[in-house]
């Protein structure tokens, strides 16, 4: 099954372009179940979360819903923390659990995580931590393509993220791969321009796909949810609405398709 929806939900430049004018922040998530199946929760890589607030979050959505939360930064970035802030994590996401919501952990490790012996263990504790938990993996540095990656991540059991974004030598180039139950595919956008020059973070992220720029996608999704049991498909691209925009437009070429 493909589910589409956006890296985050909670903007205010949405009020407007997505959200009807006097939307509150309270009703975004309300609002935004009505639209989509399901929504990638990133406040957690900036903060711990705890299983109160995902609780909340949960009881505004209805049955079938998903949410896939970004693991915080001190586990993919910093990682120095002890093995209790994995715990600390995994006890936050008991309600999404129990309500059968939770679709995975993304764990998103930065430019700087290159191939090695020692963030290859990395990735192996990363996994005993978190224990049964779907974990997808999203690496940011093209050295990471290739058949020993995956084959590490399958005996993991970690999926592999997928990504569309600037076709720009370091960055990850648009490959369709499955290594677990979980297929996975992010939109970040293909503003090379403003990619590592920009004032703004949402600069990087300020980019509207064509319906032809999507096309390739929609065979590559189809063929990653051929050898997953789920497959989530996200729009970073949260400038302005436009990963709004872009997650209906996937969704219909994908009925389209299907008529």
């Amino acid at each position: 099954m493909i589910y589409v929806g956006t890296s985050g939900y909670s903007y205010d430049d949405w009020v407007g372009p997505f959200y009807p004018e006097g939307t509150t922040k309270n009703g975004f998530l309300d609002y935004y179940a009505q639209t989509f199946g399901c929504v990638e929760v990133n406040y957690t890589y900036y903060r711990m979360p705890d299983a109160r607030t995902l609780a909340a979050m949960a009881a505004k959505t209805p049955e079938g819903f998903r949410f896939v939360v970004k693991a915080p930064g001190e586990l993919t970035h910093e990682r120095t923390t002890p093995e209790a802030s994995f715990a600390q994590f995994q006890a936050a996401l008991t309600p999404l659990v129990e309500s059968g919501k939770l679709g995975a952990v993304l764990a998103q490790f930065p430019g700087s995580f290159r191939p090695s012996d020692e963030n290859r263990d990395y990735l192996a504790g990363f996994r005993q931590e978190l224990g049964a938990l779907p974990v997808v993996v999203e690496f940011r540095h093209a050295s990471w393509v290739g058949p020993r990656t995956f084959d590490l991540l399958r005996r993991l059991d970690l999926g592999f993220c997928c990504v569309d974004e600037p076709r720009l030598r370091s960055l990850m180039p648009p490959f369709a791969e499955v290594t677990s139950d979980v297929g996975y595919v992010r939109f970040h956008g293909r503003n090379a321009a403003k990619w590592f020059e920009h004032e703004q973070a949402w600069e990087r992220y300020n980019y509207l796909y064509t319906r032809e720029e999507l096309t390739e996608w929609i065979t590559k999704t189809r063929r990653i949810d051929a050898r997953a049991k789920e497959t989530y498909v996200f729009f970073n691209n949260h400038y302005n609405a436009q990963a709004a925009q872009n997650a209906s437009l996937f969704t219909e070429m994908l009925a389209e398709e299907d008529r």
